[in-house]
């Protein structure tokens, strides 16, 4: 391929023919994100076929009825479905301009996805104490694996809440940082319908 500089006469910029087009800085953050959105669907719809599969496998041992405690559940989905609505509260307060809104309403939402990690933690503590670990059984282990990546994301996603704090205090509500912060709005709403369906699938049918 020739280098040779093509110049326009009428402009004083110059191009070179091997050059990438330009394109605003953070443009493919959006699609990018969604597309790893996508494949995290295909993650838990794995999960949730291998529930489907194994969910009536008790091997003589325990089921749903002995074993989920529906209103410590119906809780911890309390505390989820909270933290969705407080972090679509720092979202309005971005749009604003109000800095300070938005780590108010962070941090409030790190509290309530704490409290769902502390729950669920209790949760698995329990049930393994009772003798219902994820090796009693392959409706065991389908669970613990399902719902222990969800709590695996929700982790990550309070990391993520604690890193945007820092970079909120550092730089402000840059354009950077917006995108940043939409990007961890849609993953969080992600993870709330998934619970949804955890929540459904797992333990509301488990208990018919």
């Amino acid at each position: 391929m020739s280098s040779d500089i093509v110049t326009d006469p009428g402009d004083t910029r110059v191009y070179h023919p091997e050059e990438e087009p330009h394109h605003p800085e953070g443009h493919s953050t959006p699609l990018g994100f969604w597309i790893y959105l996508m494949s995290d669907c295909l993650i838990f719809a794995i999960l949730f076929a291998t529930f489907a599969v194994l969910g009536q496998r008790f091997g003589g041992g325990p089921g749903p009825q002995e074993l989920f405690d529906l209103p410590l559940v119906a809780l911890n989905t309390a505390m989820l479905l909270i933290s969705s609505i407080t972090f679509g509260f720092a979202m309005l307060s971005m749009h604003e301009g109000n800095q300070k809104g938005v780590l108010k309403w962070l941090g409030i939402t790190a509290i309530f996805g704490a409290a769902f990690l502390c729950i669920e933690l209790y949760e698995f503590n329990h049930l393994i104490h009772e003798g219902a670990g994820p090796d009693r059984s392959a409706f065991l282990s389908a669970f613990f694996v399902l719902v222990g990546t969800h709590g695996l994301h929700v982790t990550f996603g309070l990391l993520w809440l604690g890193v945007m704090v820092i970079q909120l205090r550092r730089h402000g509500l840059t354009n950077a940082n917006q995108r940043r912060l939409n990007c961890l709005s849609l993953f969080w709403h992600f993870l709330d319908v998934i619970w949804i369906g955890v929540f459904t699938f797992v333990y509301l049918m488990g208990m018919i």
